[in-house]
């Protein structure tokens, strides 16, 4: 299954929710979940788990680790190549490998078995007699003779549904099973309307039943093996008195090895074991010398691959200690540590991604600093007062092209400008510096708007031959105060808003293409009066445009606040004005330039105003 069909199927497991934003955090989640389980080639429930644990280390929402896997694996390759592999599997020391306990290794089993199995803890009576036995496991075609089935079943005492049997001539074989760990089959036993074969075996602390219908000879040993195929996983004995070792078939398959052969001695299995694993062995082996139980992960080389074997044993043992006889089970878990280990890498890559990203920012974000400083207060200017504002992206990782200009001409004019480069990152950020640093250096030569955003596209066109993704807008204005009149143009921009008597409305913009587009572009100039008590505003695109809504609806929603600002604060309206103006676009970087004509001329006080 490819990632993106995982992708779709998580959510089609999930009920519907009435929750919009928790539905789309959860659909965000389950397409993460769809994405990983595709690329390590893993279960859903695998990776959905792994998200969960790597939320609680890093001390954050699944979401936001949702976002991460999601940015990651929907840009990379569909699989990961052979190369990340090997190195991963060389690094199996590192792979977390976690002690199930008996119940739950068991009930892993189980579930995945045909026919009727269960697994019970003994409740004894002090003089150590079985008294009772209680369902802790139990295969899904498992069922009693009151209708109760599967994990139906789970807590529920023997007395409970089958009160017959307790004290019977099979209670006395359970209690010598528990006893010796000497298997026991019983049977032909007839049970309802059928007949079963009833197999018992000491499994760790517990008992293991299985009952099999009696309908062929010979079928039990089939279902059995069948069984052991299906969880690639075979049962074992050491007697350590006679020295008679028990291998099921299937760990024979696990080994590819002869069962005419018998099981391994000590030497080959030394053999073929991965040296690097030698610590994990030695630690368990001194575990199982205290009496603990063995629950390990090793790798073992068959021909000329490498596969992960998980063994689960105990003991039987005397009254001082000593073991009588070993047994256990064998599982072949190449899959599931292989999807572990490219879970890991996959992480490991979210985390180089993380902090890559977080240095871009940084670096960026110091950049943006520099090159683009924010007053805290306004700007005076001749004739003009003027205030800035910038918002960022929402996103923490993400720096924008976002910029402005306002400043005095050497002939008494003020030149005011706001561009913006697409993209974020350091190269929207680098970008906009030397848009920027051009204009100031032209406005030295000329002052006319058409002519200066001919020559920033001219350099944007020259920038574009370095990065084919490259585009800009811009608009430059020049207020004669001396005249009242703004002359402007503008290079593919949303068009600045002229607030007159208590009524905002969008300028009529002249002619000119995005900076870039058009190499040799010319661009022409509007002009306007702007008179004292007139607010102009410009902006870029992040003020107005929103994927949910039409570019009309949020330059309507500006103009409604503008309107309402001035009204509320027609003297002082620039500083109102920047407070109650919010970007639309929260993916996106917006800048706002408000200016006001002072009242008064340019050679008298400073005036009351904005």
């Amino acid at each position: 299954m490819g990632g993106q069909a995982y992708a779709r199927a998580p959510g089609a497991l999930r009920p519907g929710t009435g929750d919009e934003s928790a539905g789309t955090a959860q659909i965000g989640v389950d397409r993460a979940v769809g994405l990983l389980a595709g690329r390590a080639r893993c279960r859903l429930a695998d990776a959905h788990r792994q998200m969960l644990r790597m939320a609680a280390e890093q001390r954050c929402d699944v979401s936001e680790v949702a976002g991460r896997v999601i940015r990651l694996l929907d840009t990379t390759q569909e699989h990961t190549d052979l190369a990340e592999v090997v190195t991963v599997l060389s690094r199996a020391e590192t792979v977390s490998r976690r002690v199930t306990p008996w119940p739950a290794t068991v009930q892993g089993v189980l579930d995945a078995l045909p026919g009727m199995s269960g697994y019970f803890t003994a409740d004894r009576d002090e003089a150590g007699r079985l008294i009772d036995l209680v369902w802790v496991a139990a295969s899904p075609e498992a069922i009693t003779p009151d209708g109760r089935r599967g994990t139906q079943l789970l807590g529920l005492p023997v007395s409970r549904h089958s009160p017959e049997v307790i004290g019977g001539e099979r209670w006395q074989t359970y209690q010598r099973v528990l006893d010796t760990g000497e298997p026991a089959d019983l049977g032909p036993l007839r049970i309802g309307e059928g007949e079963f074969t009833v197999r018992a075996r000491l499994l760790g602390p517990g008992l293991l039943l299985s009952w099999e219908r009696r309908a062929d000879p010979g079928r039990e040993r089939d279902r059995l093996d069948g069984m052991e195929q299906l969880g690639k996983l075979g049962w074992g004995e050491w007697d350590l008195v006679s020295g008679e070792i028990y291998w099921s078939p299937q760990i024979y398959r696990i080994y590819e090895r002869d069962p005419a052969l018998g099981p391994l001695s000590q030497e080959e299995a030394d053999r073929i074991a991965v040296a690097d694993d030698r610590p994990l062995r030695d630690a368990a082996l001194d575990a199982f010398r205290r009496s603990e139980r063995v629950d390990l992960i090793t790798r073992i080389r068959v021909g000329n691959r490498v596969k992960h074997v998980r063994t689960v044993a105990d003991a039987v043992r005397d009254a001082e200690g000593r073991p009588l006889r070993i047994h256990g089970v064998v599982q072949d878990v190449t899959d599931q540590q292989a999807g572990a280990e490219r879970l890991a890498e996959v992480e490991l890559q979210l985390d180089r991604q993380s902090r890559t990203l977080a240095a871009e920012h940084d670096l960026a974000a110091r950049l943006q600093r520099i090159i683009l400083p924010i007053p805290d207060q306004p700007i005076e200017l001749p004739g003009l007062r003027a205030a800035v504002r910038y918002l960022p992206a929402t996103e923490e990782t993400t720096v924008g092209g976002d910029w402005y200009h306002a400043a005095a001409l050497r002939d008494g004019s003020v030149l005011l400008a706001v561009g913006d480069v697409a993209g974020h990152g350091t190269c929207a950020a680098t970008t906009m510096a030397q848009l920027r640093n051009a204009l100031r250096a032209l406005s030295v030569i000329t002052g006319d708007p058409g002519a200066l955003l001919g020559h920033l596209n001219q350099l944007t066109c020259e920038l574009e031959s370095q990065n084919p993704e490259l585009a800009a807008t811009a608009v430059i204005a020049r207020f004669d105060p001396a005249r009242r009149e703004l002359v402007w143009a503008q290079a593919g921009h949303p068009p600045p808003l002229l607030t007159r008597a208590g009524r905002t409305r969008p300028l009529a913009r002249p002619p000119g293409p995005m900076l870039g587009v058009v190499d040799g572009a010319t661009y022409s100039d509007a002009v306007t009066d702007f008179l004292p008590d007139d607010v102009l505003l410009l902006y870029t695109d992040g003020l107005v445009e929103h994927r949910s809504r039409s570019l009309d609806a949020g330059l309507d929603a500006v103009i409604a606040t503008i309107d309402d600002v001035v009204r509320a604060a027609p003297r002082r309206p620039l500083g109102e004005l920047l407070g109650r103006l919010h970007r639309a676009n929260p993916d996106d970087d917006t800048c706002i330039l408000a200016a006001r004509p002072l009242p008064c001329p340019v050679s008298a006080a400073p005036c009351a105003a904005g």
